[in-house]
Order: C-alpha cells, then sequence, then structure tokens
C-alpha cells in the first residue's frame, strides 16, 4: 500500500537564514540546479537587498503571477534558493524595509 508523506513523524519545515529580518508561513526550499536556473529562464528582478556589514545579500525574483523565488547568498558566496507565495512576500516586505541593517540595491 502506497503512502505519502514521510515516516516517523520527520520535520519538513523550511525557514530562511536567521539573518533574514522576516521569514513564511509557507516555504519551499529548491536544489541549486533547479533555483538557478529557475530564475536565469523565468525570473525577473524584484529586488536586491545587501546586509551592512556583512556579506549577506538577498535577491527577490518574480517567475510566477503568484509565486517569488528568493536567492540568498551567505558571506561565502553559496547560493540558497527558496519559493513562496507572492502574497507572503508582501506581507513580510515591510519587515525588510524597516531592517536598519539591510538596504535596496536595486
Amino acid at each position: 500500500m502506497a503512502t505519502h508523506g514521510f515516516q516517523n513523524g520527520g520535520d519538513t519545515t523550511v525557514s530562511l537564514p536567521t539573518v533574514i529580518p522576516f521569514d513564511f508561513p509557507h516555504l519551499t526550499r529548491l536544489s541549486w540546479e533547479l533555483g538557478s536556473r529557475v530564475v536565469d529562464d523565468d525570473g525577473i528582478l524584484h529586488s536586491k537587498w545587501e546586509q551592512a556589514g556583512s556579506r549577506w545579500s538577498l535577491s527577490i525574483f518574480r517567475v510566477t503571477e503568484h509565486t517569488v523565488i528568493l536567492c540568498v547568498r551567505t558571506p561565502v558566496g553559496r547560493e540558497r534558493f527558496y519559493g513562496a507565495a507572492k502574497l507572503d512576500l508582501e506581507r513580510a516586505l515591510p519587515h525588510l524595509e524597516s531592517a536598519s541593517n539591510w538596504h535596496r540595491c536595486e
């Protein structure tokens, strides 16, 4: 008999790194290959942000009418991709805009 989901109560919670001043109720972690391909092929840059005094950055791409991809670049240059609902982004942006240690680049 087929089953769905994880066995043994596996935790499937995905969250952004703690340096990002917001989180989403529903977030999907994408592999680097998938995230970079979607962003390169279909992504329209919504905005790019950098954390003052560090090398963390956040790029937000619109990929469909209702979906965005967030690309978080770590201080060592690794990129992590996350998929989220555009509506969740709209609710989270005020937190990013009011964070004193994050500034918009583009």
